[in-house]
């Protein structure tokens, strides 16, 4: 990092010892896995400097815009509507998960086979290492899958305001309906905690904000179409990643410093791969920073990864929301019409999200599909084997691969990943 954060990490209260032993292990890992790569893009060089000052120079940001009045909302989910929080002056930030830290401590509060994705978030608080969390003036928990319903009852204790958002698991009138109404009573909360009455005006620049950083995705997405691949699926996901979190201007421009860069790659016929290498898309649980274990082990292995089919990827911003509206009643019903397409597993029955992967194995010319299941994440783990079913009998090979965020498995993982490109060649 740049400058000496440590008296603005302390005002945070993180426990510096665990929080500078994170620091030092996120870039090592990112040394080793990103730095590492051949012919990158020279514009992700915005993305490694993102990365080295994760917990610096962002934190700071937020940590000045406290100081003059503006709310820093934390979530952890993309159901969490960013453009109302916008639209209240407030700003909206991803909360880490994505690695294992302080399971023990974990483990006292929550059982052992919770899912690796609610322990994460549990061990990034009750080890006192996540700036994003400490900064949050409203924490926003959402009732998506059982794991974590009932993991807020105990996060409640340990966080000052957990506001919690109910969602509907069925997609039908009624199920809608209700998402409506928790936008409206989400909208009302974050009014109040901000003291902004969000206007018509306010939610039009917000609208127009958050669908010109999904427009920067779509127009990366759509280049990773190309053969050979002008980018690696690592360095896609770490944009996808950085979208949580990031200035929403600085973001979008730098995706589209990328995306040019990507064109000029695509035109003359230069990969990070070569020509014909297996194309793979990998589908199921989000991947959080520094969860790279996965794209890591398919990228030394002989194939490429173009796409996602997770919240950290497509799932999470492919719809743009109508900003057409000319009442705060308008767009809000237009932001409901978004998200409502969003095809999370929470959702039974769920048919739109296999006619999304079979949609995206076709846009990107995918030659296979790697469902990747967090360990104990019911909702993805169960929709998995029909998954792996449905497509096998179109003709698409599917791999099903079940771990967390320990490196213990890396050598099961690589043979199985190694064996699965092999048929694909």
């Amino acid at each position: 990092m740049s400058q000496d954060y440590t008296d603005m990490w302390k005002g945070l209260g993180l426990d510096l010892d665990a929080h500078n032993a994170l620091l030092g292990v996120l870039g090592q890992g990112y040394h080793d896995i990103y730095l590492g790569q051949e012919n990158r893009p020279e514009s992700m060089a915005y993305f490694d400097f993102v990365m080295a000052e994760v917990h610096g120079l962002r934190i700071q940001e937020l940590v000045d815009e406290k100081k003059v009045g503006r709310k820093i909302i934390g979530s952890y989910c993309v159901f969490v509507p960013e453009e109302i929080t916008l639209a209240a002056n407030a700003t909206l930030v991803g909360l880490c998960s994505g690695a294992d830290f302080a399971m023990d401590e974990v483990e006292k509060i929550l059982p052992r086979n919770t899912c690796a994705l609610i322990k994460s978030s549990f061990g990034f608080k009750l080890g006192k290492v996540c700036p994003y969390l400490e900064s949050a003036d409203m924490v926003v928990g959402e009732n998506t899958c059982d794991g974590k319903k009932k993991a807020y009852e105990t996060l409640g204790h340990l966080v000052e305001n957990l506001y919690l958002m109910d969602l509907p698991q069925v997609k039908s009138d009624q199920g809608k309906s209700l998402l409506r109404s928790e936008y409206f009573r989400f909208k009302a909360a974050v009014e109040e905690l901000t003291g902004v009455a969000i206007t018509t005006e306010s939610l039009k620049q917000a609208i127009q904000t958050v669908n010109a950083k999904r427009a920067a995705i779509h127009r990366l997405t759509t280049l990773r179409k190309a053969d050979p691949a002008p980018i690696s699926g690592l360095d896609a996901l770490l944009a996808n990643q950085v979208f949580f979190y990031d200035n929403p201007a600085r973001f979008t421009e730098s995706v589209h410093k990328v995306c040019d860069e990507l064109e000029q790659r695509i035109a003359e016929r230069k990969g990070v791969f070569a020509e014909k290498t297996p194309r793979i898309l990998v589908s199921g649980c989000p991947q959080a920073v520094p969860n790279w274990k996965l794209p890591f082990i398919v990228e030394t292995s002989g194939a490429v990864i173009v796409g996602e089919e997770s919240c950290v990827g497509e799932r999470g911003t492919r719809n743009l929301t109508d900003a057409s509206g000319e009442t705060v009643e308008e767009m809000m019903a237009a932001i409901v019409d978004r998200y409502f397409q969003v095809d999370c597993a929470i959702f039974t029955p769920n048919p739109e999200r296999l006619a999304h992967i079979e949609e995206m194995v076709g846009a990107y010319k995918a030659d296979g599909v790697i469902h990747y299941g967090l360990q104990f994440c019911q909702p993805y783990l169960m929709e998995s084997m029909p998954v792996e079913t449905a497509l096998k009998e179109k003709g698409i090979p599917c791999l099903r691969l079940e771990t967390d965020y320990s490196m213990a498995d890396m050598g099961q993982i690589k043979t199985r990943v190694e064996a699965f490109i092999e048929q694909l060649r």
